[in-house]
């Protein structure tokens, strides 16, 4: 039983996943794209970082990696998924996911701690937590504005795809709590599955406690679930 974290060149963060999920107890491989899922994958994560330089747009070419193809149909098996920042990138361009990540609306890279309000507590990503619960979480993007079409984000908002907004220390998404202009404040959706997530937020940059706070711990443990 092993999380695969699929390294592509340019990745960055896998480490700190691999760090992340094994304080959590979570048995995890560090996989070059190139090399394909092992036989015994019980989860994904597409880790942060510039894969192949944000080349075309962020995540735009691991997106055409071989081994998309192989998360796509384990994602379909039920399969947990999760995208953090180039990652939910790289979930967008694939179409494990709807919408896609483009420019901050202040076309700056952004490094700070947000606070994110769960819009859904039934999901193996959320579960640990409540519903309307605010949690703080880091980003580190300088994509992260989050666009699709209105009429599909109301459907993906009546369908309850959405996974976390960004909002302010009340819970309110105010346009000063969003940071990077993202349509909606929307900072996490679901895919066809609820076992599949991307997100902008680095979760794994908030479980150790040595480093800072833990509220990423709960999302993390969606692949104990």
């Amino acid at each position: 039983m092993t999380v695969a974290i699929i390294r592509f060149g340019g990745s960055n963060c896998d480490r700190d996943a691999e760090r992340a999920l094994a304080h959590l107890g979570i048995d995890t491989e560090i996989v070059w794209h190139e090399d394909g899922l092992p036989a015994d994958v019980t989860g994904v994560v597409l880790p942060g970082g510039f894969s192949y330089g944000d080349y075309l747009r962020a995540g735009a070419m691991a997106a055409r990696s071989p081994i998309m193809t192989e998360v796509r149909a384990a994602a379909a098996d039920g399969v947990p998924v999760l995208g953090v920042c180039n990652g939910a990138q790289v979930g967008c361009e694939s179409g494990l996911t709807e919408g896609a990540f483009t420019t901050n609306e202040s076309a700056r890279f952004q490094c700070e701690h947000v606070s994110l309000r769960v819009e859904r507590a039934d999901t193996p990503w959320t579960a640990a937590y409540d519903a309307g619960e605010v949690i703080e979480i880091p980003i580190a993007h300088g994509e992260g504005r989050y666009e699709i079409d209105d009429d599909r984000l109301t459907e993906l908002e009546d369908e309850g795809r959405i996974l976390f907004r960004y909002c302010d220390e009340n819970g309110d998404p105010t346009p000063e709590a969003n940071p990077n202009g993202s349509k909606h404040a929307v900072a996490g959706i679901l895919g066809d599955r609820d076992s599949v997530a991307v997100l902008m937020p680095h979760p794994e940059r908030a479980t150790l406690p040595d480093v800072g706070p833990t509220d990423g711990q709960g999302i993390l443990r969606g692949f104990e679930r």
